[in-house]
């Protein structure tokens, strides 16, 4: 049975801190994380903040966004600073884990890049996949799934409860 779920927020980094704090609970209960969470760092109004990215379960942190100016309007997603992480997390798969999170199933893993690959080969591995996403994303995800995914509710009690009930 594939063990795989996906949480949608609202507010601005509520996600991040929502799956930051369910790999710390996890991880308290002596279970192997990997994947990442992401954690921002506020740096004026002009473009909201610098988004970084924790490599579970203990590092690095690696900034994934770029600075285009106050008056740009793409993405500010550094693809080089993704493909690093990407590289960090799939290391971290050779040693033995039980749950994979991903702070964002989004438009690089929509377009089949990113972590889309990490996904599968942790799905293969048997451990349980936990990711943020989208509305927008959110149907690219089930489809990855295979229609077996299932939306938890955005709260740390919802995905401890559907976590224990997969693995029981």
């Amino acid at each position: 049975m594939m063990k795989i779920a996906y949480t949608m927020a609202h507010g601005r980094g509520e996600l991040d801190l929502l799956l930051s704090d369910l790999a710390a609970r996890l991880e308290a209960r002596g279970l192997k994380t990997r994947g990442i969470v992401q954690t921002n760092t506020e740096c004026g109004s002009y473009h909201g903040c610098d988004m970084d990215v924790r490599v579970l379960p203990a590092g690095p942190t690696i900034r994934i966004s770029q600075n285009l100016g106050k008056e740009a309007q793409g993405c500010r997603l550094d693809p080089d600073a993704m493909a690093s992480a990407v590289t960090a997390v799939g290391q971290s798969m050779q040693a033995d884990f039980d749950v994979f999170l991903l702070n964002k199933f989004g438009k690089q893993e929509a377009e089949g890049r990113g972590f889309r690959d990490l996904l599968a080969d942790a799905l293969e591995k048997d451990a349980t996949v936990i990711a943020g996403t989208n509305p927008l994303n959110a149907k690219v995800f089930e489809e990855f799934s295979g229609g077996m995914a299932t939306n938890v509710p955005a709260n740390i009690e919802a995905l401890m409860t559907w976590y224990d009930q997969v693995n029981k």
